[in-house]
């Protein structure tokens, strides 16, 4: 299982921060807003490469990515906190990054990922449902691992996977309530489809309601004008 320990690199560069138009230059220039503060040191504005950042995020350790964040010649290990992107065309718009010091536990979210096929689901018919995606876990930045699989295979209907059944280990400390359900195996929704005749039948009947409401907001409304009406004939 690949851990979130890497060796990729971000290159960045200081810039303004506190205005939108500097933030709008540094777009305009190709690279993207960020921040980056943590381990006792200073926050700092920097811009980045959004190629960099976004392979970081499409790799196998996502957002859990440790990397060297390189500038001005010094570096540090860092990774991805936060980001955001543009809702309509889904670039990147900002990054937030934290200095990591490896020797220091870390709390993060890591995906879960169900393997092997629920008894459930092959021996009864069910469909395997999953209510919890991430789990929270603190470790070490190196033992960070990329997922943590879950085997539903002896899920059966009835059992639910909770998170006290994920894989422990003594690398890995759980914050989530091990209690939480992870998955279960539910039986199929039947969806209920009308005979022809119920469905002629009610296509063919009068939406009273509604003709009724309608009718009577027309009424007030007349009521109301009416007297506007009878003022101008009198003036005449």
């Amino acid at each position: 299982m690949a851990t979130a320990l890497e060796t990729n690199v971000l290159e960045a560069q200081a810039r303004e921060a506190g205005t939108k138009n500097d933030a709008r230059r540094v777009r305009r220039e190709g690279k993207i807003p960020a921040v980056v503060y943590g381990a006792g040191k200073d926050s700092l504005a920097i811009s980045v490469d959004p190629r960099v950042v976004t392979r970081i995020l499409n790799s196998e350790t996502g957002h859990n990515t440790i990397f060297d964040l390189t500038m001005d010649g010094d570096k540090t290990k860092a990774m991805i906190v936060d980001w955001q992107y543009e809702p309509i065309k889904g670039n990147l718009l900002h990054i937030d990054l934290k200095r990591i010091a490896l020797d220091k536990v870390l709390t993060v979210s890591v995906p879960i990922f169900l393997i092997g096929e629920a008894a459930g689901v092959k021996q009864e018919g069910g469909i395997l449902e999953q209510m919890l995606r991430e789990v929270e876990v603190e470790c070490l930045p190196g033992d960070i691992p990329s997922h943590i699989d879950a085997d539903v295979s002896q899920l059966t209907f009835g059992k639910v996977l909770r998170v006290q059944d994920l894989p422990h280990s003594d690398k890995l400390k759980f914050i989530t309530d091990e209690n939480q359900p992870v998955a279960h195996v539910t039986s199929v929704k039947e969806e209920v489809v009308a005979a022809p005749e119920a469905v002629a039948a009610e296509a063919g009947a009068p939406t009273e309601p509604e003709v009724i409401k309608k009718g009577k907001q027309e009424t007030e409304e007349e009521g109301e004008a009416a007297p506007e009406k009878a003022e101008k004939k009198e003036k005449k």
